[in-house]
């Protein structure tokens, strides 16, 4: 049985310009073939059991030819598969889309396209260009700046300076000179203004401004490099007024966000809403413990409870897992009283139609521990890591309460030992995010616990996990509330570079 193509342009970097029609063929792919330009968030977004093919193209180094390309797609489609051809920008502007399509079309392969959201309108847009304006222009013109090896640039200049309208060249890093001084030649003033954009839409991105007749000279003194982007027009002039994307608070810096994958989503969000680079390293994965009798037993005499309690998102999804399993719902849990140490918790409760009656003010073992010593007057039921903090339990045997603590899932360290990981927080300051222990512990078990964490900055969701990371000699700064959103608030709150680390 034949299979079938999805062209899908991955936009211009930033993960979140991704379309979602475009997300959903990624996620449901049997192949996915990707070329340089697609950002490493992107790609992340490929299932683990996806396979992928990287057919990388730079200008004049193409790591596979687009005839080979080509012959992948049909291969791997013939071959009944379901195979993304995923592309920076858009698969037909400048993107060889339809050639790609002709081999399939010939072999009667099926096939659909997935547009993309183009550089050379959202580039521009993040570092304050505006592509048209009633006062500047009537039109727009996108144009590559790519030369075929050894052949002169084939662009009309007489015509694009005649249509006074934004001139956008796609492609242009290593043809900027001949780009500028061919509008020179066919009468465009010398002081119209210019700009080149490097990396449009990543944290990482610059503008550099100048006027036609001195961009080259600026590019070369700034070492620009492709990706890059060429525009031409008076809309130039309005970047400074209109750039947002460089005022965000968190551009230019870099931070690691530990968090199981699974959840590693609205930390990593929210950082890179706020300009950020976000590199996600999940170090911890909970497993199942499968069969769990221990919890089978408790689940089966639930009215001899008073409270079930839990320590953490994952332990109220394993529970569900196991609840579904059995062919049961929220009905199995009656009439017991429901505890959750933090508020992230309690939201996933409520996911399953269900809301914590008791949250303590503090979100830590201990102060749970403590609350429902004041509470219970029954038997509490605990489900959690086979980690758990021993905080809550002794909290508990102090206030006289008895008690069942059932380890339902495990925790795993992943990643191990990763050369790329320990280089990088040895060379370079580095922010990492952690939102409890076992992210510390996971973190120093893949760079290793003789590696030097002395430029390791961490951003702790709680005291207990600071404690952990001081204990590797990583200088922490502690959320005032055990939450994401603390979290967020503290990195912005603090300077980063200030001395005051403990």
């Amino acid at each position: 049985m034949s299979g079938s193509v999805t062209l899908v342009g991955a936009g211009p970097g930033d993960v979140g310009l991704l379309t979602l029609k475009g997300r959903g063929a990624i996620e449901t792919a049997d192949v996915v073939v990707y070329d340089r330009l697609v950002s490493p968030e992107i790609l992340a977004l490929i299932p683990p059991d996806t396979r992928t093919i990287n057919v990388g193209k730079a200008s004049s180094n193409h790591l596979v030819p687009q005839e080979q390309i080509n012959q992948i797609l049909l291969d791997e489609a013939l071959a009944g598969n379901h195979v993304v051809r995923l592309k920076g920008g858009d698969p037909f502007l400048f993107g060889r889309g339809g050639e790609e399509l002709e081999l399939l079309v010939e072999h009667g392969v099926g096939f659909e396209v997935v547009p993309g959201i183009t550089s050379a309108i959202s580039v521009p847009a993040y570092g304050g260009i505006p592509v048209t304006h009633r006062d500047c222009c009537s039109s727009l013109h996108i144009i590559t700046g790519h030369a075929r090896a050894g052949k002169p640039l084939e662009i009309n200049f007489e015509a694009l300076v005649g249509t006074k309208g934004t001139l956008v060249f796609l492609m242009g890093v290593s043809s900027l000179p001949q780009i500028c001084q061919g509008l020179l030649d066919a009468g465009m003033a010398g002081d119209m203004p210019a700009a080149v954009m490097e990396r449009g839409t990543t944290p990482r991105q610059r503008r550099i401004s100048a006027t036609l007749a001195t961009l080259p000279q600026e590019a070369v003194a700034q070492k620009v490099e492709s990706p890059a982007i060429i525009v031409v027009g008076k809309v130039c002039a309005l970047a400074e007024d209109f750039d947002w994307f460089d005022k965000l608070p968190l551009k230019g810096k870099s931070f690691i966000v530990t968090r199981p994958k699974e959840r590693a989503g609205t930390l990593s969000g929210r950082l890179r809403s706020l300009g950020a680079q976000v590199s996600e390293y999940p170090c911890i994965e909970t497993v199942d413990i499968t069969p769990c009798p221990a919890m089978d037993d408790a689940l089966s005499r639930l009215s001899e409870y008073e409270w079930l309690a839990f320590t953490s998102p994952a332990g109220v999804e394993t529970l569900w897992r196991h609840l579904r399993a059995q062919g049961k719902d929220t009905r199995a849990l009656g009439g017991v009283k429901l505890a959750a140490i933090g508020a992230g918790t309690d939201r996933t409760l409520q996911t399953h139609g269900l809301q914590a009656d008791y949250i303590p003010e503090v979100y830590d073992a201990l102060h749970l521990g403590q609350g429902l010593g004041k509470l219970a007057t029954g038997k509490v039921l605990i489900l959690r890591a086979q980690q758990g903090s021993p905080d809550l339990t002794e909290a508990l045997e102090q206030a006289k309460i008895e008690m069942d603590d059932i380890a339902i899932y495990t925790t795993q360290y992943e990643n191990p030992q990763s050369a790329q990981l320990r280089q990088q927080i040895e060379t370079a300051e580095t922010w990492v995010t952690f939102t409890s222990a076992s992210t510390v512990k996971g973190f120093v078990s893949s760079v290793g616990a003789d590696a030097d964490f002395s430029k390791v900055k961490g951003i702790c969701i709680g005291a207990q996990t600071a404690q952990e990371a001081q204990t590797y000699g990583i200088a922490t700064k502690v959320a005032q509330k055990a939450t994401i959103n603390s979290m967020v608030e503290t990195i912005l709150k603090e300077n980063l570079e200030e001395p005051s680390w403990t």
